[in-house]
């Protein structure tokens, strides 16, 4: 199951379990996961892209050792909201793991630029902004995710 729609993808989860959050770039996989009640995302691996299967199969073991019960996917969009050749890679990534989680797809317009404004406001250096920039991006994206399921679950 892919989705935009907060209600459903919480409707389709167990109680409770992590969240792993991903930042889908044509390079790297930035990853993140959250804990079991939702209250923080934090940063994980880099995932460094080769072949969509070698990848796939990374995120899953990364998901089964995790105890992950759903995904999160950043889906870029233009400022104006209408999709992009990017948002439509995604989305075709995100048809190819639907198989092992329901899969919410997260507007992601801002993230890089907040994490990359936070790291610059840090002084951290060009060379520490590029590795880390993707795996912060995916707490991000995660972070507003999980804050709008727990207010979906409050209503």
């Amino acid at each position: 199951m892919i989705t935009t729609d907060q209600a459903v993808f919480r409707a389709a989860l167990p109680a409770g379990g992590r969240l792993l959050g991903l930042d889908v770039g044509t390079k790297t996989i930035g990853t993140a996961l959250c804990d079991a009640g939702w209250s923080f995302a934090s940063p994980a691996e880099l995932v460094r892209r080769t072949k969509f299967t070698a990848d796939k199969a990374t995120l899953a073991v990364l998901a089964v050792r995790q105890r992950v019960v759903g995904l999160v996917i950043g889906l870029p969009l233009h400022l104006d909201g209408s999709e992009s050749p990017r948002s439509q890679s995604t989305r075709a990534f995100a048809r190819n793991v639907e198989d092992l989680y329901p899969v919410l797809l997260w507007d992601e317009r801002w993230s890089t630029q907040a994490v990359t404004r936070t790291l610059i406001e840090q002084d951290a250096s060009r060379a520490k902004r590029a590795e880390l920039v993707d795996k912060m991006a995916a707490a991000y994206i995660l972070q507003g995710a999980i804050d709008a399921l727990v207010a979906v679950g409050a209503t």
